[in-house]
């Protein structure tokens, strides 16, 4: 079986339970649950093969990868401990807006820091790693950041699976280069497994199938890993909460007015560390307009929610670049993604999947 040779930007939570899935779900699975696609065009979970990291904290770069992932201020629960040691170091990367300055008052233990040094020409490192798929894990509000690697895949013939809420593939102008060099894109902002948005979409959705006017909504979420304390800068939300409510407001026929729809992160709470609780609310109309209610309580280890689906959206990535497609992968998008190029009801994007997967 081939491999899928994968580069990662931005080696912190989210990296840490995508690279300790790739070793748990090797060998027999019938115990362990959590894996959609055991085999997913031809391609198996182990063959997933990481090539080239780039981070900028200096308890990372320069390390082989299997151990950075586990350097602080990763908090990511551990459920795989003993990695392969992949012939990967990772590389200083450049910072440009990747580290938001509230971040650098913080203790060091729970904050990234930046290495003083000079960081690595990006696409060289994936010409000379032979990377096929580049997966972005920058935080939030990265958006300077996000299109210098989108560049970088571009200058080096690699596809790009978007996990953050920079809009690459949900921007023409950047979908259309990508389409022009057979590059496939997978995005934008991942959805996870059974995360907040996912049950919010599903929540609004079924009552608007079952004749409920839905009237007013929120998710507030809170979580003590990194990607919560970034996100304590309000300037750097813009993207993520357009993101997070465009998925909700796509699933109903009649939008709801802005002030009645409040969805995003909330606040940090340092000793949640990567537990995430979201508190779901929605109000609605029934029959004789009498009024509906619901209220949802949800926690999740923030980071394994999103691992499995990016295993997905990787092999997904390497079938577009088989196929000679590029651009959006319309349908691994719109399964995969909170802010894909095309909004799809859940069930209909599930389908479509599929389709795309079995060619």
């Amino acid at each position: 079986m081939s491999e899928v040779r994968v580069a990662i930007v931005g080696v912190g939570n989210c990296a840490s339970a995508f690279l300790q899935g790739l070793s748990y779900y090797r060998g027999e699975l019938s115990s362990k649950a959590g894996l959609t696609h055991p085999l997913l065009g031809g391609y198996g979970v182990d063959s997933i093969c990481p090539v080239a990291a780039f981070d900028v904290d200096p308890r990372k770069v320069g390390r082989p990868l299997h151990e950075a992932v586990f350097a602080l201020p990763n908090c990511a629960r551990v459920f795989q401990p003993e990695l392969p040691a992949w012939d990967c170091l990772v590389h200083l990367g450049p910072v440009l807006d990747g580290v938001a300055p509230h971040l650098l008052l913080e203790p060091e233990e729970s904050a990234p820091r930046i290495h003083p040094g000079v960081p690595v020409d990006v696409a060289r490192v994936l010409r000379e790693a032979r990377a096929e798929v580049l997966v972005s894990f920058l935080p939030v509000g990265s958006e300077e950041a996000s299109r210098h690697y989108a560049r970088a895949c571009l200058e080096a013939g690699v596809a790009l699976v978007n996990c953050m809420p920079a809009f690459l593939a949900s921007d023409p102008e950047l979908a259309a280069e990508f389409r022009a060099a057979a590059l496939p894109m997978v995005g934008d902002d991942v959805k996870s497994q059974f995360g907040a948005t996912i049950l919010h979409r599903s929540l609004v959705s079924l009552m608007a199938e079952r004749g409920v006017q839905v009237e007013r909504s929120y998710q507030l979420n809170v979580g003590g890993n990194t990607d919560f304390l970034n996100m304590r800068d309000p300037g750097r939300l813009t993207s993520k909460r357009i993101s997070k409510t465009e998925a909700v407001q796509s699933q109903l026929g009649a939008p709801i007015p802005a002030r009645d729809l409040h969805v995003g992160p909330s606040d940090y709470v340092a000793w949640q560390e990567d537990t995430k609780v979201c508190f779901l609310r929605v109000e609605g109309r029934g029959f004789g307009d009498q009024r509906i209610e619901a209220e949802v309580r949800l926690s999740v280890q923030d980071s394994p929610n999103s691992a499995g689906i990016v295993i997905d959206a990787v092999r997904c990535a390497k079938l577009g670049l088989e196929r000679g497609l590029g651009g959006p992968l319309e349908a691994p998008s719109a399964y995969f993604m909170k802010r894909p190029p095309t909004q799809l009801p859940d069930h209909e994007a599930y389908l479509a999947l599929e389709a795309f997967i079995s060619g």
